[in-house]
């Protein structure tokens, strides 16, 4: 393990008392494939080595951060009140030093804050959750206005990466017309129509849609795609066996 892990440090105007962080693969114990900074319990690391990793991250942070059973479904629980690891896509907390964490190896991290600094909440959202309304789901969790609330979208496979078939793509606009506009022609595998979706795109169309229009990373600052870059990111789709990363939001009781 190296002596600091590597993080990526959300790039948005978010209120002094929020703080998160953004893993990487970057700086653990795990062997390969799950090398190096693996926090997933169910990939079949070794969960030596998972408990390990955990415990590096834990010096970052106020408390044991709040794991999810992620079942790529819409529900969102809050931090504060859940017990065990309950199953969800999403959390929230009003209550300072509790650490709402999402898990990815390609599916999108969402991080959601009031400019108020008064709720956070940390999103998994794969493709399925995120076209059945995970996002909307975690909103109607945060009581403010939507003009106050502001997101950021952490590193997940890219437009150029994600190829889907047209039963996914239909999907998404049979949710919001808008969707089509997320999706190219990619090639056609002996007439079965493939199709490149953007995550980002579709997540920023979601917000959008519900009045968010504070929107950072993705695409804003810096593109990410954990399917091309695999030196810095864990990926499903690439790899099949591969670790998780971690994607965390907490408020600061120091502010």
């Amino acid at each position: 393990m190296s002596d600091k892990l590597s993080f990526i440090n959300p790039n948005w105007p978010a209120p002094a008392n929020v703080r998160t962080l953004q893993t990487t693969r970057l700086g653990g114990v795990s062997s390969a494939p799950y090398d190096s900074l693996n926090f997933g319990l169910h990939v079949n690391d070794n969960p030596i080595h998972v408990a390990q990793n955990r415990q590096a991250l834990s010096q970052y942070l106020p408390s044991e951060p709040v794991w999810l059973n992620q079942v790529h479904g819409i529900h969102a629980v809050d931090a504060a009140l859940a017990s065990c690891i309950p199953e969800a896509d999403a959390s929230f907390t009003r209550q300072k030093n509790v650490v709402c964490v999402t898990m990815t190896a390609d599916c999108l991290p969402v991080l959601l804050c009031d400019s108020a600094g008064t709720c956070v909440a940390a999103v998994h959202a794969g493709w399925r959750s995120l076209c059945d309304g995970v996002i909307e789901a975690t909103l109607n969790q945060i009581p403010a206005k939507p003009q106050d609330i502001m997101a950021w979208l952490g590193p997940a496979i890219g437009p150029n990466a994600f190829e889907v078939g047209a039963e996914v793509r239909a999907q998404f606009i049979a949710q919001d017309a808008q969707a089509e506009t997320a999706f190219r022609p990619h090639c056609d595998h002996e007439t079965n129509q493939k199709y490149l979706g953007d995550l980002y795109q579709i997540a920023k169309q979601r917000l959008n849609n519900l009045g968010v229009t504070r929107i950072y990373g993705g695409g804003q600052d810096k593109h990410w795609c954990t399917y091309t870059d695999k030196d810095q990111f864990f990926s499903f789709r690439r790899d099949g066996a591969t670790g998780r990363m971690a994607t965390l939001i907490w408020l600061d009781s120091f502010q």
